[in-house]
C-alpha cells in the first residue's frame, strides 16, 4: 500500500480555512512552505487537518534526524513533565542539564577539556559563540562566508550572507564582520578547478588579513562545514584543514556552525569529523532536542570559562523538558547507527540523481555529504544561470503530490532533502518517485514554453 495518500486536492478545504485565518492574525514577516496545516506526524510521515498523507523530507528543516515523536524521546519528556518544567538553571539548577553538558563534552570533535552552554535556538547559540570568541581573544572582528546562513537575529544577520528575504530592510547590522568566498567548487568566485586550484580558496584568507581586516583584529572565523539555506555545499575534503591552519598561525578561533549539519545528518554525529578538524567552538541546535527547541555551544574549557559569572544565560535557556529530550536523542544515537543510515540514504539518492542528471540539462550539480543532499537546478550548464522559477514548481508539484520538500541557495534555485534518518526505504523510494515525476514534468513544461513561437 502506498505511503502517499492524499484524501483531498491539496491545500485541502481545512488548511485553506487555516491559510485564510493565519492572513489575518500572523505577521506577513512569517513565511511558510507549503499551504499544509498538520494535524499529526509520526517517522518519516506527517498527516493534515484533511486527512492527507505526506512523506516528509524536510524534517522541520532538520530538527528530526532521529524521526517525528520517536518513542524514547517521549517518554523522557513525560518523565520530566512528572517532575518540574521551569525553574531557571539560573536560579535553582537541575541535574540534566549537567548530564548533557557532560555527554556533548565527551561527544564533540578535540581531544581536549570542554565545557558547554545550553541556549534555546540556533540563532541565539551563534550570538553567545562571537560573544565567547570576542570574550577570549580581546578582538572584536569575525569572518564569515559568501552563501552562509547563521540566523535572522540582528548579529546573525550580519554573519547571514542571503539578502532577500532576509536582510533587506533590517540594516544597519553589528560591525566589525567581514565576509569571504566560501569553497563552492560549482560556481567558484575565482574561476579555478579543483583540485588544481590548490584551495585557493582557503589560502586567501592570509590575503584578507593584508587587504580587508588585520589578523591580531580577528577574533574567529566561524562556518558552516556544509552550507544550510546556501545549497548544501560541501567543500573539498582537505578544504577545512588548511583553513585551520592559518586560524591557528594567527591565534584565531574556528566556529564550527553545525547546526544543521549535527547528529547524524553528514553521516557522523558531527560533519567536523567528516573533515578531521577539532573547532574551538562547536555550535549545535535543530536535531539536538528531537523536536524541542534547544541549542548548544561546546568548546574549549579556557576558551568558554572567558566570560565572567552572569556573562552568559537566559531565562529558558536549557529548559528541563529539551535537555531530557537531548539526553534521549544521544541515547538513539549509542544504540541505533543513525549516522550510517543516512549514508545509505545519501548513497541512494546520489545514486538516482545522477541519473536524472543525464536525462535532464536543468540538473547542473548533484552534491551532498551523507544525508545531507542537493541537486541544483540551472537554465543551462554552460552559463549556470539559476532556475529559481523552476524550483518553485518542482516544491509545488511534490506537496501537490503527497511529499514535502525545501528548496535553498542564496538563488533559491537547490532542491535539498532533510529527511528523518528513520524514513524506511520504501518510504524514500516513493518520495523519489514523487521528485523524479516532479522534475519530468517541470522540464517538459520548460521545453515545450521554449518551444512555442513568440
Amino acid at each position: 500500500m502506498p505511503t502517499i495518500q492524499l484524501r483531498t486536492a491539496v491545500p485541502g478545504l481545512k488548511s485553506k480555512a487555516l491559510g485564510e485565518r493565519r492572513i489575518r492574525a500572523v505577521a506577513r514577516g512569517l513565511s511558510h512552505g507549503t499551504p499544509v496545516y498538520v494535524a499529526k506526524a509520526e517517522g518519516a510521515m506527517l498527516e493534515d487537518v484533511d486527512g492527507n498523507r505526506y512523506i516528509d523530507l524536510a524534517g522541520g528543516i532538520g530538527c528530526l534526524n532521529v524521526g517525528h515523536r520517536r518513542d524514547v524521546v517521549i517518554n523522557a519528556i513525560r518523565r520530566q513533565l512528572d517532575r518540574f518544567l521551569h525553574t531557571c538553571i539560573q536560579v535553582t539548577p537541575y541535574e540534566s542539564y549537567v548530564r548533557l553538558a557532560e555527554r556533548l563534552n565527551e561527544l564533540t570533535p578535540g581531544k581536549f577539556p570542554k565545557k558547554t552552554l545550553f541556549v534555546n535556538s540556533g540563532a541565539e547559540a551563534v550570538e553567545n559563540a562571537v560573544k565567547i570568541a570576542r570574550a577570549y581573544t580581546g578582538r572584536p572582528a569575525i569572518i564569515a562566508f559568501e552563501d552562509a546562513f547563521h540566523g535572522r537575529t540582528m548579529m546573525t544577520l550580519a554573519l547571514t550572507s542571503k539578502t532577500h528575504p532576509y536582510k533587506a530592510g533590517f540594516a544597519p547590522f553589528p560591525s566589525d564582520v567581514y565576509r569571504v568566498p566560501f569553497a563552492y567548487c560549482y560556481r567558484c568566485s575565482y574561476s579555478l578547478k579543483y583540485p588544481s586550484c590548490d584551495i585557493f580558496c582557503a589560502r586567501h584568507l592570509e590575503d584578507t588579513f593584508k587587504r580587508v581586516v588585520a589578523s591580531e583584529e580577528v577574533a574567529a572565523v566561524i562556518a558552516e562545514p556544509v552550507l544550510g539555506e546556501g545549497g548544501f555545499v560541501v567543500p573539498p575534503p582537505e578544504y577545512f584543514r588548511v583553513l585551520l591552519e592559518v586560524c591557528r598561525k594567527h591565534k584565531i578561533l574556528f566556529i564550527a556552525d553545525e547546526v544543521q549539519t549535527g547528529f547524524g545528518r553528514t553521516g557522523a554525529l558531527f560533519a567536523c569529523e567528516r573533515y578531521g578538524i577539532e573547532p574551538d567552538i562547536l555550535v549545535t541546535a535543530k536535531s539536538l532536542g528531537g523536536g524541542l527547541p534547544l541549542a548548544a555551544i561546546t568548546g574549549r574549557a579556557e576558551v568558554m570559562d572567558a566570560p565572567g559569572p552572569g556573562g552568559l544565560g537566559g531565562t529558558f535557556a536549557g529548559n528541563p523538558l529539551s535537555c531530557e529530550a537531548a539526553l534521549a536523542v544521544l541515547d538513539l544515537f549509542e544504540n541505533e547507527d543513525l549516522s550510517s543510515r543516512a549514508n545509505e540514504l545519501g548513497d541512494d539518492f546520489q545514486r538516482r540523481a545522477r541519473e536524472w542528471q543525464k536525462r535532464w540539462p536543468m540538473i547542473g550539480d548533484v552534491r551532498g555529504l551523507g544525508g545531507m543532499q542537493a541537486i541544483e537546478l540551472v537554465q543551462s550548464e554552460d552559463k549556470r544561470e539559476p532556475a529559481t522559477e523552476e524550483t518553485k514548481q518542482i516544491v509545488q508539484y511534490c506537496y501537490e503530490h503527497g511529499v514535502i520538500i525545501l528548496s535553498s541557495g542564496s538563488y533559491s534555485n537547490v532542491i535539498r532533502l532533510l529527511m528523518p534518518l528513520v524514513i524506511t526505504n520504501e518510504q524514500m523510494s516513493e518520495a523519489l518517485d514523487v521528485l523524479e515525476s516532479a522534475l519530468q514534468t517541470t522540464y517538459e513544461k520548460k521545453r515545450e514554453a521554449v518551444a512555442q513561437p513568440v
